[in-house]
């Protein structure tokens, strides 16, 4: 038996890394894929043909997580397309560094609507669909830097700082009706934008590691199955690190 048989899951941001990870394993425990992807449109659409293979239902959908309307909008359709949603996992983010000196109000308010907002958008609007069927799990993508902070990222360790305490209060107000809200905090996690850096700097961040490397995207994928599946039906409320020991 797959540990996601028959649930209908939707990912945001999940054309590539860690969100694309998610997805391709979700399909492999037998989960039904609707992901959002917003610019990567042939990637996107590969993903589908990819998630198609292992046998279940998947559609993408363009859309803006951060538009309160269009995230409505999505959530209606994926519940129209797909009869149910049972697993809501909020992975789109974003980056835009800076020191706070030289951070612009705009660099600011994109972060925090592309990352924290869009977790409230869709979470609101599955919240009808999960209470109906008194079940759901919900998982959100923080980040280390939202517990610890990180000079450079304000915005968006505010950002995913806020994702902590939404989580939370979200697990409070719905667990009576057996909904679960957990969040996920990776730490260095090995994915297409880290392969544009500096292989010195890359290499001086796993010696920094207990582990001593980097995380992969399926080590965040592998937890978001647990989360997903009914092997997590008592954990509700909880960060939980994927950092190799980096943060103890």
């Amino acid at each position: 038996m797959k540990l996601l048989e028959g649930k209908t899951a939707l990912i945001t941001g999940a054309s590539k890394g860690i969100g694309r990870s998610i997805a391709l394993k979700y399909a492999e425990e037998g989960a039904n894929v609707a992901f959002t992807y917003l610019s990567s449109v042939e990637k996107g659409e590969a993903l589908v043909a990819e998630l198609e293979a292992s046998g279940i239902k998947a559609k993408g959908y363009r859309s803006d997580a951060s538009d309160y309307a269009a995230a409505e909008q999505l959530i209606n359709d994926v519940v129209a397309d797909f009869g149910s949603l049972d697993i809501l996992v909020n992975n789109a983010g974003i980056t835009q560094d800076n020191l706070l000196m030289r951070m612009t109000e705009e660099m600011w308010d994109k972060v925090i609507n592309v990352n924290l907002k869009s977790v409230f958008n869709t979470v609101k609007a599955a919240n009808r669909t999960m209470m109906k069927q008194r079940s759901g799990s919900i998982i959100n993508l923080t980040s280390v830097v939202g517990i610890k902070g990180n000079a450079g990222q304000a915005n968006y360790a505010a950002s995913k700082a806020g994702i902590i305490g939404f989580t939370k209060s979200v697990a409070l107000e719905l667990g009576s009706r057996g909904i679960r809200s957990n969040a996920i905090a990776p730490g260095f996690i090995e994915t297409e934008m880290t392969d544009q850096l500096d292989e010195k700097t890359v290499q001086s961040w796993r010696d920094a590691i207990p582990l001593k490397r980097g995380g992969q995207p399926e080590d965040v994928a592998n937890l978001a199955v647990f989360l997903g599946s009914e092997m997590s039906s008592y954990i509700s409320g909880q960060v939980i690190q994927v950092d190799g020991g980096m943060l103890t």
